[in-house]
């Protein structure tokens, strides 16, 4: 049965009153998920979001959106992205692998892995070696295992050693200071495994991680590889889940042994109840910064566990250097990204989402021809402004694929609150917010 427009405005409204952080962050409202900086090019900036992705040319000062439906991904969100020096974007996204070579305006999904329907769930470049990818794939009860490019991803081999029709490989990790150790997360029918290689794939060895600590009641589940140290190869994190909590877990010998490192404040249990969005890692490995839905923590080696009090309501981060970019909430804080350069004690706002401008792509391609008839619609439900300007002209980056031909009969909901609903909620919102002085502590 479908609900009447004023119902479901009313459902909304009841939810917000009712303020639920959890509900808020990524089960309805717009926010950023993740964000990625072109390599050796910091003005461009690319950032995902529950609508799509935004992006921007010009070091943060102007942001464009790009529809969902112009990245071919539908409901699989990617949980991040890779930005080459050569301006290709790519993404795993747990259904393909997509590629944008044009910044964003065209996206297409690699053959490779679609037509063998595999099903792409981790994605690496080392920077040191940016033309050889590693991906890896968990489709269950299908032929997965990790696949690798040497041309920067216009081809693919698979690892002989990792193939399994019963193995589902979750991610996979290249140590920076020594790209010959590579680390896979898997879950097997033995339980979860992690794969270490020292040779950059030539041998494998195969480490159980039962993990009986955790294995009270239900069996633990979700293990994944999420960093390697920069200054060492044997240091690594991960997270595993189990009975409803998840776990960030650290191992100092090379992915033989891990324990978990996170400890929230007022909390007698040592995991986390909501979903670990993700972790960033400073550059001597002794301070890790982990991304909930709604909280953002600070964990430095020997030390206490700190909440941070910014973001709230949404996070993310990725480190640049001495600086880290952080998702936020424009709902709680009054920004949906931005900069600290004091490890998340105070923010520096890049920008909140009704800064968002319309795609600004050459016709023909599928996100200006496709989202930018969507604007209008999708505008409102982030504050911004729903007029359309003129189209300009756009200079295309040499070497920029042809455009697939234009296909009709997306969606143009994309899975968003109705836009007449979010018109009413706006002020609501707005009134939620802090003073803005406050959000830059």
């Amino acid at each position: 049965m479908r609900l009447p427009l004023s119902v479901l405005c009313w459902l909304v409204l009841a939810s917000l009153a009712l303020r639920a952080p959890p509900a808020l962050a990524h089960a309805g409202l717009p926010e950023t998920s993740n964000v990625t900086v072109r390599r050796g090019h910091p003005e461009d900036l690319f950032a995902g979001a529950t609508f799509g992705a935004v992006v921007s040319r010009d070091s943060g000062k102007t942001w464009r959106w790009i529809c969902p439906e112009s990245m071919l991904y539908g409901g699989w969100r990617p949980e991040s992205f890779l930005w080459q020096a050569n301006g290709d974007l790519l993404a795993a996204t747990g259904a393909s692998l997509i590629r944008s070579r044009d910044g964003g305006c065209t996206w297409q999904a690699h053959p490779f892995f679609s037509s063998n329907n595999l099903w792409p769930s981790g994605l690496e470049a080392p920077p040191s070696t940016p033309s050889r990818l590693w991906v890896t794939t968990a489709r269950a009860s299908s032929p997965n295992g990790l696949f690798r490019s040497d041309d920067g991803g216009e081809t693919f081999t698979a690892i002989d050693a990792l193939r399994s029709t019963t193995h589902v490989y979750s991610s996979v990790k290249v140590a920076p200071s020594d790209t010959r150790r590579i680390y896979v997360s898997a879950d097997t029918p033995q339980g979860l495994r992690i794969f270490r290689s020292d040779d950059e794939g030539s041998t494998w060895e195969e480490i159980p991680h039962p993990f009986p600590e955790y294995s009270v009641d239900s069996r633990p589940y979700d293990l994944l590889v999420l960093r390697v140290a920069e200054n060492d190869p044997d240091h690594l994190w991960a997270r595993v889940t189990a009975q409803g909590w998840t776990y960030l877990l650290e191992s100092k010998d090379g992915g033989h042994s891990f324990q978990s490192i996170l400890h929230p404040p007022n909390q007698e249990h040592d995991g986390l109840d909501e979903y670990l969005v993700g972790i960033e890692v400073s550059a001597d490995g002794r301070t890790v910064w982990a991304a909930t839905y709604t909280r953002f923590f600070r964990i430095r080696e020997g030390g206490p566990t700190t909440l941070l009090s910014l973001p709230e309501g949404n996070a993310c981060a990725d480190r640049q250097g001495d600086t880290l970019l952080v998702c936020g909430s424009t709902w709680v804080h009054d920004w949906a990204l931005a900069r600290t350069r004091d490890e998340g004690d105070t923010f520096e706002p890049l920008f909140s989402l009704p800064h968002i401008l319309p795609p600004a792509c050459p016709a023909r391609t599928p996100t200006q021809d496709i989202c930018r008839p969507r604007w209008p619609q999708f505008a409102p439900s982030i504050g911004a402004d729903p007029t359309l300007p003129p189209e300009e002209p756009v200079t295309v980056e040499p070497g920029t694929p042809e455009p697939p031909p234009k296909k009709g009969g997306c969606s143009s909901a994309g899975g968003l609150v109705p836009a007449a609903c979010l018109l009413t909620l706006t002020p609501l919102l707005r009134s939620r917010r802090r003073d803005p002085e406050s959000s830059r502590r």
